[in-house]
């Protein structure tokens, strides 16, 4: 293996139903973590035939924020905030669970009798201990207020962080990287610099210190790597300063192992609170 690649990865699969599989890069054995994120799924891509769609009920997180992006289809997000809109290609959501959070992620019916494609991405970061039980947030950034620029021949989209020179609006809680890089064949280009990084190629023939990699694996890399295409390629990149250890449990992540179980507690006991419009359905523990 290259000396600048730190672990291949191979992401374990999981069918969800009409053909929905889901790819689960983050946590695995003996790599919990990269910087602050604890959570990497890659969700479709998926063709969804009229009559089908995504219904995940209520369900609650603490302690983290999650991070959703749409290469392509739409989700309808609800939570307890009172929020409701479609997440579309392009943009960034980010839900910042806190003390207590629930929402439903769900596929509006005018979508869902029509038939549609859904692809993309979702992870999870850790929050900083001492802002862990932070009041629940949500922010919504448009596709437009993404950073989409050029580094040499590649085109790269930064979602969170700072990198070339550009930051990203999207709020973040520490030293935190996503991006995504399209490299035309025949390109190269050297990642930003980070305490701990990671890449995942959506797409063959992708490099990295002279040894190839597979679609879909989840490469932990030194910061130093160059990625380089054999062929036109998409990789997403996430990266960032570690918080330290982590406990999960179902969704729930926490620095403190007794926060989860108190969590779980009031999740049965119903002390969490409602997603307004979404109150008939829930995910039980």
């Amino acid at each position: 293996m290259s000396d600048k690649i730190k672990a291949i990865l191979k992401p374990k699969s999981k069918n969800l139903g009409d053909g929905f599989t889901v790819r689960r890069a983050l946590p695995f054995i003996n790599h919990r973590s990269v910087g602050p994120w604890v959570f990497f799924d890659h969700f479709g891509p998926v063709s969804y035939q009229p009559g089908q769609g995504m219904d995940v009920r209520p369900h609650p997180h603490i302690n983290l924020a999650t991070v959703t992006y749409l290469f392509e289809g739409e989700i309808f997000h609800r939570d307890s905030l009172g929020n409701a809109l479609p997440i579309e290609p392009g943009a960034v959501n980010l839900m910042v669970a806190g003390r207590g959070i629930v929402h439903s992620e769900r596929t509006r019916p005018a979508l869902k009798a029509a038939g549609f494609n859904l692809h993309g991405l979702q992870l999870w970061h850790a929050l900083p201990e001492r802002q862990e039980e932070i009041d629940p947030e949500f922010h919504h950034y448009p596709a437009a207020d993404i950073p989409d620029f050029s580094v040499g021949p590649v085109k790269v989209r930064l979602m969170m962080g700072e990198a070339y020179d550009k930051r990203s609006p999207v709020k973040t809680f520490s030293s935190t990287l996503y991006m995504e890089a399209r490299l035309p064949t025949g390109s190269s280009l050297e990642l930003p610099d980070e305490e701990e990084l990671a890449i995942y190629p959506l797409s063959d023939g992708v490099q990295v210190g002279g040894q190839m990699l597979q679609k879909h694996d989840f490469v932990i890399i030194d910061s130093s790597a160059v990625i380089e295409a054999q062929q036109d390629a998409l990789i997403a990149v996430i990266g960032g300063k570690s918080l330290g250890q982590r406990y999960m449990e179902w969704n729930f992540i926490s620095s403190r192992k007794d926060r989860l179980e108190q969590a779980k507690e009031d999740w049965r006991s119903g002390r969490f609170p409602i997603v307004p419009g979404d109150e008939d359905e829930y995910i039980p523990y």
